[in-house]
Formats: structure tokens, C-alpha cells, sequence
């Protein structure tokens, strides 16, 4: 048995398929399938059902599976721990939803560039369900998401900002009242795939508030085009971290108080074994959300703060 064994293991947990998880650690498919037997003879226990057609893992298989899982994070930990640089090098994968990719994702990441020139960090952008799935996976160690409903009980979720949500229309819209605009202009809607979605209908069902939805959109750059080009209006989180130049739209509270809210937050694995650098992206994070809007000269004014502290 070896290491490139067991990481071959949890690949195929991974990527659900032996072709697939050949692409993953770069081997052939052969290889893979030559590989997951040697373990099982090893070991002399049956790690796949095999009278599936996708690999299928046995009650035992998954029991070694966790163990596969935790002695490669060990083994990747090994060399940090020991030198001191607590893993501010080498590459950290970090999961970010879209709509904070214009400001806090970016900001945040300049931060952590300036001051760890060695780590390299990979962004990947999608929808909060499925970045948490992958944190779950260990295909990424951690992602700035929408708190969701329900957290698996294996991550860790630590909060960021609190970003209200707003009604967006045309500056020609004359009415104050967010929700007369809704009832008389048609609705442009964010996806309810994602979490923001979901808050959004949520309010609407809530203050018995029936739109005409015209388009339902994922991306804040598309539906702010679609509201400046007068296709309708929207409801979307204003940014903790904002981006000069604003498109010139009408922006209004949905309530005085108690209006809807979407949390962010960064989450990773309680098993992590990168605790020191996920406190360096949380105080990253905390210092682009500290420094309020995105620019070459708040990045500057953010590092500066954060030497002087």
C-alpha cells in the first residue's frame, strides 16, 4: 500500500468513476483499476460492489474510505508542520459564490497575495449548494458561500457579513414604494438554485406579493443590464464590498426594518488540516469587508491597516 494508492481510492470517491478519477491523479484506467485491487487483496476485504457498472462502495470500502481520507490529509500536513510555514505556501483552492465575485472574492484574494507571495490561490466559482458539496468532497478546502438552511455536520461555518436585500429599478420609475414597483413593472428573478433565490421568494410569499415574472437570471451583471435596459426590476443583496461606478438604478429598501437578509460566510472541513491558513483568508476577508469598496487604493489602505494593527 501507498499513498498514491489511497489518494487513488479517494479519487474514485471523488469523481465517481474510474475514468474519471485516472484524469484526476494522471494515471490510466488500467492503472486505477490494477491499483483498487492490490488494495483489496491486501487488505483482503472488498472495496466495490462490483456487479454495479459505476464503482459502488461496500459498507467496509466507505468505513476505509474515512480512513483513506485522513491518513493522506497526515501525510500532506507533514512537511508544514514540521518546517513552520503552517501551509502559507502551495496552492489553496477556495470555492466563491458569484455575486461576490465583482468585490469582496477579489479584494480579499489581493490581500492575501500581497502578503503570502507563495500561496496561490485557486478560485472557483458556482452555486452555495454545490460549493459545499465539494468542501464535503475535499475537492476544496474551503468557499465563501450563503449560509444555507441546513449545514452538514462535518463543516464549519464562520460568518462574514450580513448583506441586506434591496429592490433594483430604472431611475425613471418614479414611485419610493418597493412594493407597488413589484406588483406594476414585470419581475426579473434570481435563480432559486441559489440560496439568494430562495430568501427572495421566501419574502415575497411572506408579504403575499404577487410579481409577472418576466426572466429568472443567475449572474448580478445580467440582471443589473436587464433593469437598466428597463426589462423590469429585480431584488437582489446589496454588496458588503462595492464596486465604483455603479450602473445608475434606482435602489430601495424592501423594509425600514426587519427586511431580508442573506448571510455570508466562509466554510471548510473540521478536519482541516489548513487551520492556519483559513485564519489568514478569514482575516483577509474581514479586511476587504473593513475596507468597503473595491479599488487599487483600498487594497493598498487595507494592508496598511493591517501592518499598523
Amino acid at each position: 500500500m501507498s499513498i498514491r494508492m489511497l489518494k487513488t481510492l479517494i479519487a474514485v470517491a471523488d469523481h465517481g468513476t474510474f475514468s474519471a478519477a485516472a484524469e484526476a491523479v494522471f494515471v490510466t484506467h488500467a492503472a486505477v483499476s490494477q491499483q483498487m485491487r492490490a488494495l483489496e487483496e491486501e487488505w483482503r476485504v472488498q472495496i466495490f460492489n462490483r456487479a454495479t457498472r459505476t464503482p459502488e462502495f461496500t459498507p467496509l470500502g466507505r468505513a476505509l474510505l474515512a480512513k483513506a481520507r485522513a491518513v493522506v490529509r497526515a501525510y500532506d500536513d507533514i512537511v508544514p508542520s514540521v518546517i513552520g510555514d503552517d501551509g502559507l505556501k502551495g496552492d489553496f483552492l477556495l470555492g466563491a459564490a458569484p455575486t461576490t465575485l465583482t468585490g469582496l472574492t477579489p479584494f480579499a484574494t489581493a490581500i492575501l497575495k500581497a502578503r503570502f507571495p507563495d500561496l496561490h490561490v485557486g478560485l472557483f466559482p458556482g452555486l452555495t449548494t454545490h460549493l459545499i458539496h465539494e468542501v464535503e468532497r475535499n475537492t476544496l478546502d474551503g468557499a465563501l458561500v450563503s449560509r444555507p438552511a441546513l449545514l452538514p455536520k462535518n463543516l464549519i461555518w464562520h460568518p462574514v457579513a450580513a448583506e441586506e436585500l434591496v429592490l433594483i429599478a430604472s431611475e425613471r420609475i418614479l414611485s419610493s414604494d418597493p412594493v407597488q414597483i413589484l406588483r406594476a413593472h414585470p419581475f426579473i428573478r434570481f435563480s432559486r438554485d441559489a440560496v439568494v433565490g430562495t430568501i427572495i421568494e421566501g419574502w415575497l410569499q411572506n408579504n403575499n406579493i404577487q410579481v409577472s415574472e418576466s426572466m429568472e437570471l443567475g449572474g448580478l451583471e445580467a440582471i443589473y443590464a436587464m433593469v437598466l435596459a428597463e426589462l423590469g426590476v429585480s431584488i437582489v443583496p446589496e454588496p458588503c464590498v462595492h464596486v465604483p461606478h455603479y450602473l445608475p438604478l434606482k435602489r430601495l429598501r424592501l423594509a425600514e426594518t426587519g427586511g431580508p437578509v442573506r448571510h455570508l460566510g466562509l466554510v471548510h472541513r473540521r478536519d482541516s488540516t489548513k487551520s492556519r491558513v483559513l485564519e489568514e483568508v478569514l482575516r483577509a476577508i474581514e479586511l476587504a469587508r473593513e475596507g468597503g469598496s473595491f479599488s487599487p487604493e483600498a487594497i493598498a489602505a487595507a494592508l496598511a491597516s493591517d501592518v499598523s494593527a
